[in-house]
C-alpha cells in the first residue's frame, strides 16, 4: 500500500521543527480502494480506529503502518529510536469551528504520522499549517492540503506548532502516533481538559445559533 521509496527520499526540513511532507504516499489506486474502506464516522472529533469498522483495504493499510519496515523508515529520517515503542492510531470522519487550534503534541508521543483521504479540493479550508509559533495562524513555513494519499509526519518537540482554520464539515484523516512512554500528568493533562471543556461548551453555543 505504502510508496516506501517515495517517502524514502522525502527531504526531512528542521525548520521549524524536523518534519516531511510525502504526496502520494500511496499510489492513487490503493489510495481510492483505502478511502473506499475508511471507517464510517458521523461524529467529530478523534476515534481510536480499534472502535470501528472498516474494509479490507484499509486494514491493509494498518498493517503496513504497523509493522517493522515503516517503523524502521521513519525511525532513520527523525533519527529517533522507535524500537519496542507502543503505536496508537486515530481516525477522524468529521472536523468541527472548534478543531484545528494551534497547538503542539504532547511528550507523550514521539512521532506523529498523519495521513489524508480525502478528493482534492475537498477539503482544501482545513489545509494543516506548520507554524513557527503558537500565537499566528498566518506566521506558517508550509500548508499541507489534506489530499487523498498525501502523508504529513513530524517529531514531536516543545515547539511542533500546528493547526488549521475552523471550518465543520467532512474530513478523513488517520494519526498515527509512536509514543514515548512519558506520562503527560500536571500542566499537560490539565491543559488538555481545560481545552477539552473550551470545545465542548463552543460546540454547544455554535449548535444553538
Amino acid at each position: 500500500m505504502l510508496n516506501l521509496d517515495r517517502i524514502r527520499s522525502a527531504p526531512v526540513r528542521q525548520e521549524p521543527y524536523p518534519y516531511f511532507v510525502v504526496a502520494d504516499a500511496i499510489p492513487a489506486d490503493k489510495a481510492k480502494a483505502a478511502a473506499k474502506a475508511f471507517p464510517a464516522i458521523d461524529r467529530p472529533g478523534t476515534v481510536d480506529v480499534n472502535e470501528t469498522r472498516f474494509g479490507p483495504s484499509f486494514a491493509e493499510l494498518l498493517d503496513e503502518l504497523k509493522g517493522d519496515r515503516f517503523r524502521e523508515l521513519i525511525a532513520e529520517k527523525f533519527d529517533v529510536d522507535l524500537d519496542d515503542k507502543d503505536i496508537l492510531v486515530n481516525v477522524r470522519g468529521q472536523t468541527r469551528l472548534t478543531d484545528g487550534n494551534i497547538h503542539t503534541d504532547t511528550p507523550s508521543k514521539l512521532v506523529t504520522v498523519l495521513l489524508y483521504f480525502n478528493e482534492p479540493g475537498a477539503a482544501d479550508d482545513t489545509s494543516l499549517r506548520i507554524l513557527n509559533n503558537g500565537k499566528n495562524l498566518d506566521d506558517y513555513v508550509e500548508e499541507v492540503r489534506p489530499d487523498l494519499g498525501t502523508m504529513l509526519a513530524f517529531k514531536v518537540t516543545p515547539n511542533c506548532w500546528h493547526g488549521h482554520k475552523p471550518v465543520a464539515g467532512k474530513r478523513l484523516s488517520l494519526q498515527m502516533n509512536y509514543l514515548s512512554g512519558v506520562k503527560t500528568h500536571g500542566k499537560h493533562q490539565l491543559a488538555h481538559r481545560l481545552v477539552g471543556r473550551m470545545k465542548r461548551k463552543l460546540g454547544r453555543l455554535v449548535s444553538q445559533m
